[in-house]
């Protein structure tokens, strides 16, 4: 695929990816989002604080002081959450932030224990649904991406992808499915290689001479690395060496660089 992304193509391009990209990752993520934010919002949770205190800051960080001090047995409405920092109220209509910790031996109403999660490298390396944006050339071209992934176990992954490709010539469609292997998925910055296989569809922009747009078989390999930053976000980083199985008598070979973000959930 020869030539950049040109500037007439750039707005036109991103408002069709950006629905693809929409459909895939907010029709995944919106439970989970709505899980986490809704939650709080509608049902307003309260739980009992079971240790001597509970010590209330300014806002969601240890460098904010304590202004308040919750007492035990005084029962707290969970207001929101934000980086291990909930948000409370107290029985005396005080409103501040509890770091996670403190809140672990808190009880629900009905005298059980609350399950606070905590995001960190343990849960990135037993990830299962991981969702993510990447971009960056696709031989010569642009190429944008939106994936998501399922972990079979926490070495071996499958992996859907859709693309567009963007260039000075001719734009492209390309949808792939990939087996990833990750051989320390432990590491903050893990190393994963994978195959796969897919279709590409091809769309010529010339109007000099008439070309037919052509869809063929694609096949890759390829490698790269996530780097977890911190809760649920990871820097990916791959290259891939596609294989273009063209009806004519010569196959192409195409290489592809990009790099984005995830998120796991």
């Amino acid at each position: 695929m020869p030539g950049r992304m040109t500037a007439r193509l750039t707005l036109t391009a991103l408002s069709r990816l950006a629905s693809l990209a929409a459909s895939l990752l907010l029709t995944s993520a919106a439970p989970v989002a709505a899980g986490v934010t809704d939650w709080f919002k509608a049902y307003e949770p309260s739980a009992v604080v079971s240790d001597p205190y509970l010590e209330l800051h300014t806002g969601p960080g240890r460098g904010y002081p304590i202004f308040y001090v919750a007492g035990q047995g005084d029962e707290i409405t969970l207001l929101k959450e934000r980086t291990g920092w909930y948000k409370v109220r107290t029985p005396r209509g005080k409103e501040g932030w509890v770091h996670v910790a403190q809140l672990r031996n808190t009880l629900d109403l009905d005298g059980g224990t609350i399950d606070f999660r905590e995001y960190g490298i343990g849960e990135f390396a037993g990830r299962r649904w991981e969702l993510g944006f990447q971009g960056g050339d696709f031989g010569g071209a642009s190429i944008l991406t939106a994936q998501g992934g399922f972990a079979l176990t926490p070495h071996i992954t499958v992996q859907v992808a859709a693309s567009q490709i963007l260039g000075d010539f001719s734009d492209g469609y390309m949808g792939t499915v990939s087996l990833i292997m990750n051989p320390f998925p432990e590491w903050r910055i893990s190393p994963f290689f994978g195959i796969g296989t897919g279709v590409i569809h091809i769309e010529p922009q010339t109007t000099i001479v008439e070309s037919e747009d052509r869809t063929d078989e694609v096949a890759h390999v390829g490698a790269g690395v996530n780097v977890y930053l911190s809760r649920r976000f990871i820097v990916r980083l791959e290259y891939r060496r596609h294989t273009v199985l063209t009806s004519r008598d010569d196959n192409e070979e195409i290489d592809e660089w990009k790099a984005g973000f995830s998120i796991f959930l």
